[in-house]
């Protein structure tokens, strides 16, 4: 049975929420926990722990480059800051200040990124967070986490705090659909989890695209027989590079799924990977193809460029057409 929810379920279906629970248990056990804000407490949820912890939490206004700051020198003080606001903000209007304040520094601030992506579609391109990846990944010592839904927020979240450094955890506005029923499984930073076994090929998806890449296998093993494997790269840094090495040597044929410009984000990161291999392997980026996206709802967005279910399905049935090579022996390509 498909998910269905009203507007009145929309608020606990939200991962931000999930992560705003998170927090204030974490909060609960860890008195050095702070929180910070740049005026929007109640749209990135980061609000829930201000109204626990009223003492430990900050509104810093409208002013995301000052509240990176302020992290940054609560963390040389002892503190452990969480700093919430939106992700295109996060890492392009503050990104001097993620730079030189925090990253350069490797202190212990932890920043929740919302609205990632195209999931606040109607917003239009200024709250696209199309480029957060890339700023990310570029950035020494700052660990990056895209999780696929909110339970998976949950345990990178509690991750966070418990791994010392600068970290830039991405999350979508809401409405996320469910992977994981429960935070009761195997995470762990820098590992991969393959959610489907497949043999054919393998999909290689982050944050909202696990959920479409799942949806896609299932009915290209009915309806077509194919066996495909969907991973969940929810670490873009430190990449999974054993992972992606199973997946050429198994399947050698990929594509990777993510609400991101095909420049610079997971695509880019797993191309990395491949090129250092030395393989061959037929491979597809699904994507923002390099411009910017529509204005729009992120269901119709996500189907537009491609990164729904049935984009996934054309992206696979293409790929399975291409020949990488004559035969399948590797002893060439090495």
């Amino acid at each position: 049975m498909g998910l269905t929810f009203t507007a009145v379920d929309s608020t606990a279906l939200s991962t931000a929420e999930y992560y705003g629970k998170a927090l204030c248990e974490l909060g609960e056990e860890h008195p050095e926990i702070v929180a910070l804000t740049a005026d929007l407490g109640k749209s990135t949820k980061i609000g829930m722990f201000g109204e626990q912890f009223p003492d430990r939490f900050f509104n810093v206004g409208i002013a995301e480059q000052n509240m990176f700051g302020v992290a940054a020198g609560m963390a040389k003080a002892g503190l452990v800051p969480f700093l919430s606001t939106f992700s295109t903000f996060a890492s392009l209007r503050s990104a001097d200040q993620l730079h030189s304040d925090i990253c350069y520094q490797n202190i212990d601030c932890k920043v929740i990124a919302t609205h990632s992506g195209t999931s606040f579609g109607q917003a239009g391109s200024t709250h696209h967070a199309i480029c957060d990846l890339a700023v990310a990944r570029s950035m020494p010592n700052l660990t990056l986490i895209c999780p696929a839904d909110g339970m998976e927020t949950v345990n990178a979240v509690r991750a966070a705090y418990e791994t010392p450094g600068p970290f830039y955890i991405r999350i979508n506005r809401g409405f996320d659909r469910v992977v994981y029923p429960s935070s009761d499984y195997e995470f762990e930073i820098g590992k991969a989890i393959t959610l489907n076994e497949g043999t054919d090929i393998t999909v290689i998806a982050c944050g909202s695209g696990v959920f479409q890449a799942l949806t896609a296998a299932k009915f290209l093993e009915n309806s077509d027989g194919l066996k495909v494997r969907v991973i969940n790269m929810h670490t873009i840094k430190p990449i999974d590079r054993e992972a992606v090495e199973k997946a050429v040597n198994d399947t050698r044929r990929i594509i990777t799924v993510e609400d991101h410009n095909v420049k610079g984000g997971l695509g880019d990161a797993v191309a990395s990977v491949m090129a250092e291999l030395g393989k061959g392997c037929a491979f597809k980026k699904l994507g923002v193809q390099d411009e910017f996206a529509p204005i729009g709802l992120h269901e119709d967005i996500m189907s537009i460029i491609g990164i729904d279910s049935n984009g996934i399905i054309e992206a696979v049935r293409e790929v399975m057409k291409k020949d990488f090579e004559e035969d399948d022996d590797w002893e060439d390509e090495v």
